[in-house]
């Protein structure tokens, strides 16, 4: 089973897929985790991704892609995986359709968790991290209205995307999301 988790930042995408990956029995595939461990282990793939960082470039959707890809390859993904940032626009889009088809799977559920931007706003400043100042979260929140948020179009015509709201305590949501699978089972 493969479950894309969807949403601007800050909506709990990562807190999410962890609960879920233990509920559903699935492995959590953290983009964010999957570059770290591939740079961190000097794979091909992770020596390519390092020199656009080093250079403070993004990083192009196909290495992208492929660090999924590779990540993809690990015994813990076997049955599939939650997937948390990742896609994140159309280019990715079709490289994952790819990824899927080259291992007999596709993509079963996206799951939009759906959070208004003043909640977003508050969330991320509350983590007290350097770069979650007010301008920086107003940047990524533009970012993602105008590449990734596309995508919600995307996957509502393939019926693939449940929306859920993401507003409340950590457990509520999780409960949502696991009624909304169930509710959208094949």
């Amino acid at each position: 089973m493969i479950i894309i988790l969807f949403g601007a930042p800050g909506v709990g995408k990562g807190t999410q897929a962890s609960l879920l990956a233990r509920k559903l029995g699935i492995a959590h595939l953290s983009t964010g985790d999957a570059f770290r461990t591939a740079i961190q282990n000097q794979t091909e793939v992770g020596k390519i991704a390092q020199s656009y960082v080093d250079e403070g470039s993004l990083v192009p959707d196909n290495i992208v892609a492929s660090i999924v890809e590779e990540a993809m390859q690990g015994p813990a993904y076997r049955n599939g995986c939650i997937l948390d940032g990742f896609p994140r626009n159309r280019g990715q889009v079709d490289a994952l359709n790819s990824i899927l088809v080259g291992r007999g799977l596709r993509v079963d559920k996206v799951i939009n968790l759906e959070v208004d931007n003043e909640t977003i706003i508050k969330r991320l400043l509350g983590r007290g991290r350097n770069d979650d100042s007010a301008d920086v979260i107003e940047h990524r929140l533009n970012i993602y209205r105008h590449e990734t948020e596309p995508l919600l179009e995307y996957y509502s015509q393939n019926g693939n995307l449940i929306t859920v709201d993401g507003v409340g305590d950590i457990a509520e949501i999780n409960r949502r999301i696991l009624e909304a699978i169930d509710d959208h089972s094949d």
